[in-house]
């Protein structure tokens, strides 16, 4: 599976007469000689300045929210619903059992435990538990957060435990022995590093790693593929690939399928591109797909998913197609391409997912979710469209796509509490096995979707939640939302977050599908890529001034939200429209685009941003970057600016140094940023509730 799938884990009126009113930009030139920035002392992740800086800003921040009326009941109330009992336990299957990793008041580092599928179906099933975090912590005097499981397939009774300090990218992995409850004396064992490790027999594994000085990409991430065997050290496993160092990463993955084995290994070139290899033995043999595609084998198949046209053989297949080929004949030079999914002006892929003798494949219209299943007989494809929920979003999990035509199927809207079934492929009978509680009454809510036009006359949709008794004279607390990034789609989904701590309070929420996602396929994303980034940010404008113009709300009643590229999009429209808005949340976000691909995993992103050091890429980047495009004679809405020190993927400098600066230009700016949490902001349940609470009590004092 490519980086960019596992990646890709989780936030108005006044319009200038000739337009959208951008603040006077850097000269490109500072590309090639960029100004000496005074606040790259805050860059010093755990320094001892920078962090003393922090706590005075987490205690000013802190003090002020917590002293809200309401403060103490919202915390306590989210904290109940993000530890309740009644949640749904997701599994994955790994040999006979249904493993879980499970966070409540009594486990606050988590227990991964696990059951069986019978007693899964169970509305009390009975659990073994076979690692306890907290004990694990408590016991290695060491900050232990969850970072996965990987088991050898197919008895699961061995497996790669991934373990990080305090939530950040950067992990430990270590060997499990399941049936033990203990960790392999003398097993398999990684040092902390930003990369992984996968199995291909019982004695060896693939490794990337940090095996040393060159052997790490500019992006921080492995570039180097081992194979390492059972009983020799680390340092004398035997180099498999070498990516180039200014590529983003290598991995390397085997299938297991009987009768269809086989070992691949991933050079990812940048976010968006990469090739792929059949490794034979000693022997690395191309997949000749196009660089932009990503690929699978699916038994005897290749699937290929297509960023951009392609032309093979005189015949062009579309730019966000699904392929099928015979992968032994594909690799021997035939291209006897079969369509499996092609898209349309309203439809896109969303998701493949096989089971054993099928493939089920998720499709968004008008973003929302379609189901269809694929079968490969006698050499041809049977097509079968799968009665499913027409409204909202659907999610396809297989039990075991080798062994098992089961699958789960999560069912989730705004104002439904989200469901899981047990369905089995060829067949449109499902089971109903969980579904979480209703954490807040949905009775007096709907939701509408709206379209807005963007500046270029692009018809840009969006959501909107918000009490059937909503009168449109422009009062309305409004929270919108966005992302528009990497291709990610914000579909419809239940939060008794957004409902306890928005719906209730009489708040609107609203969910905005702007280019450089991936609702439209591609051909969305690609349309705010680079030098077309500010027509992202141009679709979240019109959106607020859509709802302004229904009077849904108004500019003293919007704030907006996002995080990580959204906290980029929230700064970058703060700087461009402050005029539409009286509270801005901008979370673990990107704001120095000058200097975002020399911190932590920053350069792995220039193929979605551009490379600001190249001076005709800075022109544009200068444009829209939200630290140097912030000054001291404007007037903007307050902010909250949140993070985490343990973010090793966005680096918590980006909030730090914009605080301070607006601070130095005598704006009004709360900042916090947890200790802990890597990128999703909080390691822990308790500290998620804080973080909400904080957040929202923020926007509700603000919009109210």
């Amino acid at each position: 599976m490519s980086f960019y799938r596992k990646f890709a884990d989780s936030m108005l009126l006044g319009l200038a007469a000739a337009g959208v009113a951008h603040a006077q930009a850097p000269d490109a030139a500072s590309a090639t000689n960029p100004p000496t920035d005074p606040l790259q002392w805050l860059e010093d992740v755990a320094g001892e300045k920078p962090m003393e800086w922090v706590h005075q800003h987490n205690a000013v921040t802190v003090k002020e929210l917590e002293s809200q009326p309401g403060f103490p009941a919202l915390q306590a109330r989210l904290k109940t619903t993000l530890n309740s009992k009644d949640r749904i336990a997701y599994v994955s299957k790994e040999g006979g059992y249904y493993y879980n990793f499970w966070r409540d008041a009594q486990h606050v580092r988590g227990i991964w435990r696990r059951t069986t599928l019978a007693q899964y179906q169970l509305a009390e099933p009975s659990w073994e538990t076979v690692i306890d975090l907290d004990q694990l912590a408590a016991g290695e005097n060491e900050n232990w957060v969850w970072g996965g499981a990987t088991c050898l397939y197919p008895r699961g009774e061995r497996c790669l435990i991934s373990l990080s300090r305090g939530g950040g990218d950067a992990k430990v992995v270590r060997e499990y022995d399941v049936a033990k409850r203990a960790f392999v004396n003398g097993g398999f064992s990684l040092p902390e590093a930003k990369g992984s490790a996968s199995w291909i027999d019982q004695d060896t594994l693939f490794v990337s790693t940090d095996f040393g000085p060159g052997s790490m990409t500019s992006s921080g991430y492995p570039r180097i593929i081992k194979e390492w065997r059972r009983g020799t050290p680390l340092v004398q496993a035997q180099t498999v690939y070498e990516a180039r160092p200014d590529d983003l990463s290598a991995s390397a993955y085997k299938d297991f399928t009987p009768g269809h084995e086989h070992q691949f290994i991933e050079r990812q070139i940048d976010f968006y591109s990469g090739e792929m290899f059949l490794r034979d033995g000693a022997n690395l043999k191309k997949v000749p797909k196009p660089d932009d595609a990503t690929a699978f084998t699916v038994r005897d198949q290749l699937i290929i998913t297509l960023r951009s046209d392609w032309k093979v053989n005189g015949k062009t297949y579309p730019q966000g197609a699904l392929l099928a080929t015979d992968f032994t004949a594909f690799m021997q030079g035939k291209q006897d391409l079969e369509v499996l999914y092609a898209p349309t002006a309203t439809s896109s892929l969303d998701n493949v997912t096989p089971t054993k003798s099928a493939i089920l494949v998720t499709t968004l219209d008008k973003v929302k979710n379609r189901l269809t299943q694929l079968r490969h007989v006698n050499g041809k494809w049977l097509r079968r469209v799968v009665d499913a929920p027409k409204l909202g979003t659907l999610a396809v999990s297989a039990l075991d796509p080798v062994d098992s035509d089961q699958y789960f199927l999560t069912v989730t809207d705004f104002l439904n509490p989200t469901t899981l079934y047990l369905g089995t492929a060829q067949s449109d009978k499902r089971t109903k096995i969980k579904s979480l509680p209703a954490f807040f009454d949905a009775r007096p809510y709907k939701v509408e979707q709206f379209e807005s036009t963007s500046k270029d006359g692009t018809k840009v949709p969006y959501f909107a939640i918000m009490n059937k008794k909503t009168t449109f004279d422009g009062s309305n607390p409004t929270v919108l939302y966005g992302y528009g990034g990497f291709e990610v789609s914000l579909k419809p989904s239940y939060s008794g977050i957004t409902g306890v701590a928005w719906l209730e309070k009489g708040g609107v929420y609203v969910l905005a599908n702007i280019r450089g996602g991936g609702e439209f396929g591609p051909r969305w994303h690609q349309a705010a890529l680079k030098e077309n980034r500010q027509r992202a940010y141009d679709d979240f404008i019109s959106v607020a001034q859509d709802l302004i113009a229904r009077k849904v709300t108004s500019p003293r009643h919007l704030g907006i939200m996002g995080g990580s590229n959204g906290g980029l999009l929230t700064g970058a429209v703060l700087v461009q429209r402050p005029d539409l808005f009286n509270a801005v949340v901008s979370q673990v976000p990107l704001l120095d685009m000058r200097r975002y691909n020399q911190l932590l995993a920053g350069a792995s992103w220039m193929g979605e941003y551009g490379d600001p050091d190249v001076p005709e890429q800075w022109a544009y980047i200068s444009k829209y970057s939200p630290y140097q495009n912030v000054f001291k004679d404007k007037k903007y809405p307050r902010v909250l600016f949140t993070t985490s020190t343990r973010d090793d993927r966005v680096h918590p400098g980006h909030a730090r140094k914009m605080v301070a600066k607006m601070e130095e230009q005598g704006h009004d700016v709360l900042y916090w940023e947890n200790t802990e949490g890597g990128h999703a902001g909080a390691a822990n349940n308790d500290q998620q509730a804080l973080m909400w609470a904080l957040t929202y009590t923020f926007l509700q004092e603000q919009l109210k």
